[in-house]
């Protein structure tokens, strides 16, 4: 690290991945720009065992591939997905007879399974290659954040690095430290939402090669490649569903994420409980496990994952980003895309406070939009974990999620039109409307789950044979000028 001064343009409190990020897409945009970023952690990280949150979707590998250039690292260090997948397995041993949903080869757009550890250490030395100051093992104390905007006001943070305290004056202050929430305690941001479900999770050190489940060989080769075992796989049941994700340095991440009124936290909050779900309601999986007790590497868990905040962005040049502002549920992978959109929102202000112009109007914008984009993402699942269970609603619910997720919120940030105000303002009605329908979408689904008769047949319903829904994602590569995209 280069010597600590005294003030920054930016300090960033929080080193993980949403904090990173943000300060490669700023010196990327604002090459002078003096940037801190203060992480708590000893660095290096550990790899596999170091935070959840390692599948990535389009947005988000969008983001760490063409914004801020990390392609080479994705492609060389960390795995390819094979897409999501979805098998209604519970307490089934036999994979290949039960409804799968899934793509028979890959799409267009890729994404990637992360292995957090490999990609935070190569980001925190990627952004000191760059100029960026990084100080790891530096504990927030104390922030003051002035009530104004006058430029000359500047935020103070307090840090104890090796035992020493340290003061550092700030323009902008950023808080991306997690669930720990600094700015949002301080300013009584944090906020309940209406979605209450649980997790918990563990890494195994090994592959976890679900392709070896079956010896049908019919069913091994409905995938090209023969390669499930890369996809994000959910192992669904009636208010639950089970992760399963591979990583590069070897290990595979796994979680359990359910609707307390159908499976109580307290009945998998430990390794041996949650084992003991598995035997119950996903055995081939217990299978797997049981003789791999030994290469346990973690456990962990939390209550109540899902929350809101009431304000993520402020003219007073203070921000949140990743889970320090807001949390969806980790269903669809939705992590690293929010992440993405409120750093390119933080980005997009910091540069025009640098350039001089009031950002006011544009701060309150950007929050608000960035809140209807989380409330929207939020209907997928508020209320929706029952469906989980039902092989004839859940795929038909998968598709319009896609559907809607490609058709608009990533078309926003391919396009590059997060920021663009004359877009969102012209496309303000047929957003109200999207959203509305999507609403009504979700009521349906829930209605129709409550009489379907369930069946679950032995067949792949293989998303990339839909034509439609295959040119859908790959519009997503489209170059478009901006009348060709409010088209």
């Amino acid at each position: 690290m280069n010597t600590l001064e005294s003030q920054y343009d930016v300090v960033i409190m929080g080193g993980g991945l949403a904090g990173l990020t943000l300060s490669l897409q700023l010196k990327k945009r604002l090459p002078s720009l003096q940037i801190l970023v203060l992480e708590r952690r000893t660095h290096p990280v550990p790899e596999a065992a170091h935070k959840v949150g390692e599948s990535s979707v389009e947005i988000g590998a969008h983001y760490f591939d063409k914004v801020l250039g990390l392609g080479d690292h994705l492609k060389q260090n960390q795995l390819r997905k094979f897409g999501f997948r979805f098998f209604f397995s519970e307490g089934r041993r036999d994979i290949d007879q039960v409804t799968e949903i899934g793509a028979s080869h890959h799409m267009s757009v890729p994404s990637y399974q992360i292995d957090r550890g490999i990609f935070e250490n190569f980001l925190a030395l990627t952004a000191q290659e760059r100029g960026i100051h990084f100080l790891d093992t530096a504990m927030v104390r104390k922030i003051d954040l002035p009530t104004t905007q006058d430029k000359t006001a500047k935020h103070r943070i307090e840090f104890e690095h090796m035992g020493q305290a340290h003061a550092v004056s700030a323009d902008w202050v950023v808080d991306a430290c997690g669930r720990a929430g600094l700015i949002k305690r301080k300013l009584d941001l944090a906020q309940a939402n209406a979605h209450d479900s649980h997790a918990v999770w563990f890494r195994i050190k090994d592959r976890i090669e679900l392709d070896q489940w079956s010896d049908n060989m019919a069913w091994r080769e409905r995938c090209n490649p023969q390669a499930r075992w890369l996809s994000t796989n959910h192992l669904v049941g009636t208010g639950y569903w089970v992760w399963l994700i591979p990583l590069a340095s070897g290990s595979h991440s796994v979680g359990i994420v359910a609707n307390p009124a159908q499976h109580p936290l307290e009945s998998m909050n430990t390794f041996e409980k949650s084992m003991e779900w598995l035997a119950q309601y996903q055995p081939l999986l217990f299978d797997e496990l049981n003789v791999k007790r030994h290469l346990l590497q973690d456990f962990a868990f939390f209550k109540r994952f899902s929350y809101g905040c009431k304000q993520v962005f402020s003219a007073d040049r203070w921000a949140l980003t990743g889970e320090a502002g807001l949390f969806l549920d980790p269903f669809y992978s939705p992590g690293s895309d929010f992440i993405a959109i409120s750093n390119t929102y933080i980005t997009e202000l910091i540069d025009l406070d640098q350039r001089g112009e009031r950002i006011g109007a544009r701060a309150q914008i950007f929050d608000q939009t960035f809140q209807s984009f989380y409330d929207s993402t939020l209907a997928l699942y508020t209320n929706q974990y029952p469906i989980f269970g039902d092989p004839e609603v859940l795929p038909i619910k998968v598709i319009w999620d896609y559907t809607y997720y490609w058709g608009v919120l990533a078309q926003f940030f391919f396009h590059d039109r997060l920021t663009d105000l004359s877009a969102l303002s012209q496309l303000r009605s047929e957003l109200m409307q999207c959203q509305k329908l999507n609403l009504e979408i979700q009521n349906f689904l829930r209605a129709w789950s409550e009489r379907s008769a369930k069946r679950n047949p032995a067949i792949m319903m293989d998303q990339a044979e839909l034509p439609w829904f295959s040119k859908l994602n790959s519009s997503l590569n489209d170059q478009l000028d901006k009348d060709a995209f409010l088209e």
